[in-house]
């Protein structure tokens, strides 16, 4: 792992993972400023801490503050549900941002390229969090003490090209495989509503092969291992070294007791 910056700025989204990066923030001594996004980011890991509150299209001064504060290392991380219009609008300073994109900016991929691209022009350098938190990154191989049977691995061979694919088309990271044929695939809605509209199966979740994996990876955590579980899926199976698992001994635990086999997979 590289040296860790003395001073992170953080955009922090919805979820459990902008936490567990204050905390390691917190235990290294690691400055932060916090960037958080009005109804999405939880205001109690902002408690005594620095940091603003912006809604989702104000990118200008999202820059201007990182600035002011000299914070130049950035990571981007947590999760954004579906915004209504207003928080939507955007300054000055985005609506430039999509002039000049154009139609570029119509895939989720090509946006983030762009995002990534355009924060690099400010003067900022990016960090994927796996870069700075290793540990989270979804190792290869069987973690739980249950295992696929052969039918099973197959299953997972067949979604990992299948997941690929989906990909490759800017369309999703996720697909059910259940004997031998994939019988879902994840659209603009996300994996959780992919899982709730299946019965049974084996989630299998890859890296986008054109994805910005300093914006973007897919995760695995306890939430997805319960709503698999309440679907009755059998397995899941995430691109090792490529998609993160959060909480990865409660996942662990989870998945025992739901009698589903948790593993990372490789090409």
């Amino acid at each position: 792992m590289s040296a860790l910056p003395a001073r992170l700025g953080i955009v922090a989204g919805g979820g459990k993972l902008p936490a567990k990066l204050l905390e390691f923030c917190d235990a290294r001594k690691i400055q932060t400023f916090i960037i958080g996004f009005e109804n999405h980011t939880d205001l109690n890991l902002l408690d005594a801490r620095s940091y603003a509150l912006v809604r989702l299209g104000a990118g200008g001064a999202m820059v201007r503050m990182f600035k002011e504060k000299g914070f130049k290392d950035l990571v981007v991380i947590g999760s954004v549900k579906r915004p209504g219009l207003w928080e939507l609008r955007p300054d000055l300073y985005t609506m430039n941002f999509f002039r000049k994109l154009g139609f570029k900016a119509m895939g989720d991929d090509g946006l983030l390229q762009a995002i990534h691209a355009q924060l690099n022009e400010e003067g900022f350098k990016l960090h994927g969090i796996h870069e700075i938190m290793p540990d989270f990154l979804m190792p290869d191989g069987l973690l739980g003490s249950v295992a696929p049977t052969k039918a099973q691995l197959d299953d997972v061979a067949l979604g990992f090209v299948a997941s690929k694919d989906l990909g490759a088309k800017d369309l999703g990271q996720s697909v059910v495989v259940k004997e031998g044929q994939v019988i879902g695939t994840e659209d603009s809605k996300g994996t959780n509503a992919l899982i709730k509209r299946s019965k049974g199966g084996i989630l299998v979740k890859t890296c986008k092969p054109q994805q910005d994996r300093k914006l973007d990876l897919p995760t695995i955590g306890v939430d997805t291992i319960r709503l698999c579980a309440a679907q009755g899926f059998s397995g899941i199976a995430a691109e090792a070294g490529a998609s993160m698992i959060v909480d990865k001994a409660e996942c662990i635990a989870a998945a025992d007791k739901a009698g589903l086999f948790l593993m990372g997979v490789t090409p």
